[in-house]
């Protein structure tokens, strides 16, 4: 098997441990004796999450969910809605509203499976009074382009919502189970698709703090509402959440695992770097790549061959308009940069199958991408300066397209040392 073929490999075997089919049958809730059972959720592998559960419910159900367009999938019983990622749209707006309307009117006797996965927060957009759709896609273009981790920009975005940060589940009297396949680094639940069904401990103060720390410019609106006390959310504690339950069904470490188990059935030594590393995507990459020429030149600190693997959610800060491409893009630009000349090969990818808003996963690399980028007219350096990795990744044909793969544990990187 060739280097790429073995990279790729290791990728599906990553996506086939998040399938959500498993993670679902192994924490499928009691049925309602005698109400309903309800399924909402959002998210880039929502529709895959909902037609897994109707192949193994015991009983009725119905609900709603909103996923991304082109990756909705055929469903019985649960409408399927599509919506924009990761810019919201109002097609957005309606799924919110019609999520909220199918729990509003549940009882205690009711059952409500809460499906979220990461792409939630853009799909779920949901603006407080005073507020509006466009003001939402410009906290959004906002976030994106700040450079903060997932993390941060979720706190922000729970503080100026009416449906994230646990304010879905608190809108119900039914019992919410919530079952998650979680993108976010430390695998919190609360910070998934921005926790519409599970609130956490962060505030508005810690909003505030945020946007200040990232310099983030919102709108007179938005700092009004933050400001104001209509921006708390539901407090953990409250009574309303006292017999709901959740579950991290697909996590990155589980499909990192299962990526160095085929390194090992092919006669290489995995070592998993982390499961949860942040920070910029050009940053990340130069450590890696510092690790693999250190394997590469001096078998330290592990012999090659070897492969390294890494989870995680990197971010990129936007130094120019026009650039295409995602941060795994990003990383396997900067990381071609790093390694030139010597034998090694990387693949960074999205579990999801969309690496920021173009077709692609991701892409691979290798020690003559530089000089393959010089052949194609292009200069890797001048790409990376205005974030588009995605037009070199183009022209010397290294792209990694997959399409939509039903599940989302975030960024994949595999580096093969030889």
């Amino acid at each position: 098997m060739q280097d790429r073929e073995l990279l790729e490999a290791m990728f599906r075997a990553a996506v086939k441990a998040a399938d959500p089919l498993t993670g679902i049958s192994r924490h499928l809730p009691e049925p309602p004796q005698n109400g309903r059972t309800v399924v909402v959720g959002a998210g880039k592998g929502a529709a895959q999450m909902a037609a897994a559960l109707e192949t193994i419910w015991p009983g009725e159900l119905s609900g709603v969910v909103v996923t991304r367009y082109g990756y909705g999938c055929e469903t019985r019983f649960i409408e399927v809605l599509e919506a924009s990622h990761p810019v919201p749209d109002a097609a957005g707006l309606a799924a919110a509203v019609k999520i909220m309307e199918t729990v509003s009117d549940l009882t205690e006797r009711d059952l409500v499976i809460a499906l979220v996965c990461g792409g939630g927060s853009a799909l779920l957009p949901a603006p407080p009074e005073g507020l509006t759709l466009d003001d939402e896609i410009a906290l959004n273009e906002i976030l994106l382009a700040s450079g903060a981790p997932i993390s941060a920009m979720n706190v922000v975005r729970k503080h100026l919502s009416t449906i994230k940060g646990g304010r879905l589940a608190a809108a119900t009297q039914a019992r919410v189970v919530s079952l998650i396949v979680s993108d976010i680094p430390g695998d919190n639940p609360a910070f998934v698709a921005s926790g519409p069904t599970i609130p956490d401990e962060s505030t508005r103060h810690d909003a505030l703090a945020i946007v200040e720390n990232y310099g983030l410019n919102l709108t007179r609106a938005m700092m009004a509402h933050l400001t104001s006390p209509a921006a708390d959310a539901p407090d953990p504690s409250d009574p309303v959440f006292a017999r709901n339950e959740h579950h991290v069904i697909a996590s990155a470490g589980v499909s990192l695992q299962a990526a160095a188990e085929i390194a090992l059935a092919h006669g290489l030594t995995p070592h998993i770097l982390s499961d949860s590393i942040e920070g910029e995507a050009r940053d990340v990459a130069l450590v890696h790549a510092a690790i693999a020429r250190e394997i590469a030149k001096h078998d330290r600190p592990f012999a090659k061959p070897a492969v390294l693997l890494s989870g995680g959610e990197t971010t990129v800060t936007l130094r120019s308009d026009g650039g295409r491409g995602g941060r795994n893009g990003e990383f396997a630009l900067a990381h071609a940069l790093a390694i030139d000349g010597l034998e090694i090969t990387a693949l960074a990818a999205d579990t999801d199958g969309i690496d920021g808003s173009e077709n692609n996963a991701g892409a691979f690399c290798d020690g003559s991408t530089t000089r393959r980028l010089i052949a194609a007219g292009q200069d890797g350096r001048a790409l990376l300066s205005r974030n588009d990795s995605y037009t070199g990744f183009e022209a010397t044909g290294d792209l990694f397209v997959t399409g939509p793969t039903g599940t989302n544990v975030n960024d994949f990187r595999a580096i093969l040392i030889r």
